[in-house]
């Protein structure tokens, strides 16, 4: 029986990811790799919508090529790992910007016009 070959290999985007940090800029290659890789990751999330899944990874391409180079090639060589938990990570502070958490066990008291605000118990 064949293997089944990955969508992406570890090794090819630590030596892509390697290439862009010589160069100070991220290779097409690279970028592709790791657009690829955020539209992998965002599938294995469960969303509302579609909205909320674009709005998610448009959360994690802006995280995934905003620390592309804070990858350590002497710490690891797990590239692979390494992208996919800051993908993870933009995901959910997408969902959490688009559905903001609800304080559980407060009472919201909108103050009237006299009022100086809103007041939470």
């Amino acid at each position: 029986m064949a293997r089944k070959k990955n969508y992406l290999n570890n090794k090819d985007l630590y030596l892509e990811i390697i290439r862009s940090k010589e160069n100070d800029k991220l290779t097409k290659t690279a970028e592709k790799m790791l657009i690829l890789l955020t539209d992998r990751v965002s599938r294995k999330m469960i969303y509302l919508d579609y909205k909320d899944r674009e709005d998610c990874i448009g959360f994690a391409h802006l995280d995934v090529f905003k620390y592309w180079k804070s990858f350590n090639p002497a710490k690891s060589e797990n590239a692979f790992a390494y992208y996919t938990q800051i993908i993870k990570r933009g995901l959910a502070k997408g969902w959490n910007h688009v559905h903001p958490k609800k304080y559980t066990g407060t009472i919201r008291i909108d103050g009237g016009e006299s009022s100086d605000g809103i007041y939470s118990m």
